[in-house]
């Protein structure tokens, strides 16, 4: 439980901030939970933006060093431009900010989940799990 504990408090922590950026940081954090969980997990994500053409900085936020930075468009190209359509819809943000906020986020995530540069078996477990905490959180 130790990886979830480090990925909740990191997200819920640093990664939320505080005010109205931390108000904005949780459906964010949600949502990029969710799309890990859509598109088959951490390894699912990670083959999407290999496959894509970002090879390098899908290796960085797997391996234990430093993350390689994401653009939004990187992330619309990835993802489609539909999906962060809808995602901005469902957040009452404009496409360019939940492309943006996501672009940051998603490889936050995945450095989370590999803090030893594998893909935990339980990984799609793990995900659920947090989900689960943020929803707790939001009603809670």
């Amino acid at each position: 439980m130790g990886m979830l504990d480090g990925l909740i408090g990191s997200a819920l922590g640093g990664m939320l901030g505080a005010g109205e950026r931390g108000q904005a940081q949780s459906p964010l954090l949600q949502i990029a939970l969710q799309l890990l969980q859509q598109n088959g997990g951490v390894a699912g994500v990670l083959d999407k933006f290999r496959q894509g053409g970002y090879a390098d900085q899908a290796d960085s936020w797997q391996s234990a060093g430093q993350n390689m930075p994401l653009s939004g468009n990187a992330l619309q190209e990835v993802l489609g431009s539909g999906t962060i359509g809808q995602i901005a819809g469902q957040l009452g943000m404009s496409h360019g900010d939940a492309a943006g906020g996501l672009a940051q986020m998603l490889p936050q995530l995945i450095d989370q989940f590999t803090p030893d540069g594998e893909i935990p078996e339980n990984h799609n477990d793990v995900v659920a799990q947090a989900l689960a905490i943020l929803t707790q959180t939001k009603t809670g």
